[in-house]
């Protein structure tokens, strides 16, 4: 039996989906911006404008770039420059990870992230699932003052990593939430909140919506894109958020 209450956190990108995933029945947000990289911090316009509209709590990625977990001074130095501006304008939580070359939390770092975030709350993101021993990174985390851990288990989806999510919220004990991700959908979530032995449950659930722009220059794709990618928007589907939250719940 968990020690925390449970909480439905859905990973959304921008404004437009924090408002989907709150009017689905989410009990809490992860705004971030670029999900197609696996979440950057977003602007601070961004922020601003979900704090307006925000009904429920939401938490900031902060992270500067996508790729690895290790990150150099100037990259660190932003990491905490972008918390303090998040902490004062009154976020409820930010989302992190550093990790050392050698696949461990690096303790120093988060620590002095956790330091800086304060009263915000602090979650430790999927870096977690790149550690080469999740126990022993379950016992970082804690001695850092993290509250929460995000993890599929170090597989790519929850449902294969169901022994490793158990174990980690075995080596949890109630010290720190343990938030199962993965592949959720309406399919297996009842499964995972079952088995996992995780506290929380986070997932999205995207769409690939047309552009609506009428004209489109076919000769340019930006960053390097595919030309169809250009008029293309992923979005939060909020029917699919309500129906996996509503499995997640009867499960």
């Amino acid at each position: 039996m968990s020690q925390h209450p449970f909480r439905i956190e859905i990973c959304v990108e921008g404004v437009d989906g924090l408002v989907a995933a709150q009017q689905a029945g989410a009990d809490r947000v992860e705004l971030c911006a670029s999900l197609i990289e696996g979440g950057l911090t977003p602007s601070l316009g961004v922020v601003r404008e979900a704090l307006r509209v925000a009904t429920i709590p939401f938490h900031v990625i902060v992270r500067p770039r996508g790729g690895d977990f290790l990150y150099s001074p100037l990259e660190f130095a932003s990491m905490l420059e972008d918390i303090e501006a998040l902490r004062d304008l009154g976020v409820a939580g930010v989302v992190i990870g550093c990790l050392t070359a050698a696949g461990e939390i690096d303790e120093g770092r988060t620590k002095a992230l956790v330091d800086a975030a304060r009263p915000m709350r602090v979650t430790c993101h999927r870096a977690f699932d790149m550690t080469r021993d999740f126990a022993a990174a379950i016992e970082t985390l804690v001695r850092a003052g993290v509250d929460r851990v995000l993890t599929s288990g170090q597989r790519d989806t929850a449902i294969e990593g169901l022994d490793i999510l158990r174990a980690t919220a075995d080596a949890a004990a109630g010290r720190i939430v343990v938030m199962a991700c993965g592949g959720l959908d309406v399919g297996n979530i009842a499964q995972v909140r079952r088995d996992s032995g995780a506290d929380e449950l986070h997932f999205a659930a995207l769409a690939t919506h047309k552009s609506a722009m009428a004209f489109r220059n076919p000769h340019v794709g930006m960053g390097g894109t595919a030309i169809e990618r250009e008029y293309e928007l992923t979005v939060t589907d909020g029917a699919a958020v309500a129906a996996t939250i509503a499995a997640a719940r009867a499960g």
